[in-house]
């Protein structure tokens, strides 16, 4: 017996109960007793599979599914395995008792059949996924992974003519058909969509922009990502500064364009947590000194009565941007005012998005403890 020679067909009955997926490799053929010359006679024309990529077959004659090409393209970079379960015997199978009609005598094998019966396999569904391995091999990315975790801007899957597939930089393989292999350095954990490993949003945006010239394509996939809650300004613009992408001028200005949407939106969930959870009307957008003093910087708002002042974190990686040294402001800020006797409240506009309840309720208890507190300073307030 050679390497190439089959094993005995294993029972597809497991495999025939709903029709999900119709895509097996090669390896996964020859788990079932077909051989790879056989696969090959039976993608031939007139034939009712289809070579879909090198080493990945379609078992119908129709044109792929979308799910089908997406199934197809992890298949090809390796980074799915579907699981032929090992061949069980009646008198093995789980919760089931061995009589004689179930478990009939052994009797010799017949020869292994070249092909199995095409009842057996055309319309076979996708078997249960593997868990994403670990590293990941490769996972969805770019447009199509947009798609999936439900961007509007991207175009549907049908309408792609290719998908992207993120693999480690040190995987030898190359892109041909549908499928494009886009290599990282280090790979994100892969999050699951629709049962396929898919890169994250933040990770497939930047993916997607690297290959994308359109200035207002770029805006408006950036804009999306914040507006449609599928990731945080900040952790965007970490992915992209690590793909370099920040140099680009039409990234650049959607970048700036995506910090102010972000500064906006978390104003905007700001004033909704003092309106919905009925707490006092802050002074909004202002700049603190003492009086013939120093300026102490702005804050997002601030309660005189009660001398508690908050403060939106809204800061994203930038290039030209010391973050050590913005971080260092604040920090100096804060201590400045909580050495005069001001209570201050750190908010980020992820905090705000998960919870803003819980958010008020820190706000809250910040204003109703401030009796309790040594008086403050006397300090000015003038609008920004």
């Amino acid at each position: 017996m050679t390497h190439n020679t089959p094993l005995s067909p294993r029972p597809l009955s497991h495999l025939t109960e709903a029709a999900q997926r119709r895509v097996l490799t090669a390896t996964a053929l020859r788990e079932h007793g077909v051989s790879l010359g056989a696969a090959n006679e039976r993608c031939g024309p007139g034939g009712p599979w289809q070579l879909l990529l090198p080493g990945v077959y379609l078992l119908h004659s129709g044109p792929p599914t979308s799910d089908e090409r997406l199934h197809a393209a992890l298949l090809y970079a390796g980074g799915e395995c579907p699981p032929i379960p090992a061949q069980q015997g009646p008198a093995t199978r789980a919760g089931r008792s061995t009589t004689a009609a179930q478990a009939a005598p052994a009797t010799t094998a017949a020869p292994a059949p070249a092909v199995l019966p095409p009842a057996m396999l055309v319309g076979a569904p996708a078997v249960r996924h593997c868990p994403p391995p670990h590293p990941p091999e490769a996972m969805i990315t770019g447009l199509a992974a947009l798609t999936l975790h439900g961007f509007t801007g991207a175009p549907s899957l049908r309408a792609l003519d290719r998908i992207d597939v993120l693999v480690p930089r040190t995987k030898r393989l190359r892109s041909t058909g549908c499928v494009h292999i886009v290599r990282g350095q280090s790979l994100p954990d892969p999050e699951e969509v629709t049962g396929l490993p898919v890169a994250p949003a933040a990770r497939a945006l930047a993916d997607t922009v690297a290959q994308l010239t359109d200035a207002g394509v770029v805006r408006r996939l950036l804009v999306e990502s914040l507006r449609g809650g599928h990731c945080e300004a900040g952790t965007v613009v970490g992915e992209l500064l690590r793909a370099r992408l920040l140099g680009r001028p039409h990234v650049r200005d959607a970048v700036d364009e995506l910090v102010a949407e972000s500064r906006a939106l978390a104003e905007g969930m700001l004033y909704e947590m003092v309106f919905r959870h009925r707490l006092p009307d802050p002074c909004w957008n202002v700049d603190l000194r003492l009086p013939g003093g120093p300026h102490l910087g702005g804050v997002d708002a601030y309660w005189p009565d009660q001398a508690v002042a908050l403060e939106l974190d809204t800061r994203t990686p930038r290039p030209h941007i010391d973050q050590d040294a913005q971080w260092s402001e604040y920090a100096r800020k804060r201590e400045a005012l909580e050495g005069l006797g001001v209570t201050v409240v750190h908010l980020t506009p992820a905090k705000l998005r998960e919870s803003l309840e819980q958010q008020a309720a820190i706000v809250r208890t910040a204003l109703m403890t401030a009796v309790e507190r040594e008086p403050a300073e006397y300090l000015i307030v003038t609008a920004r």
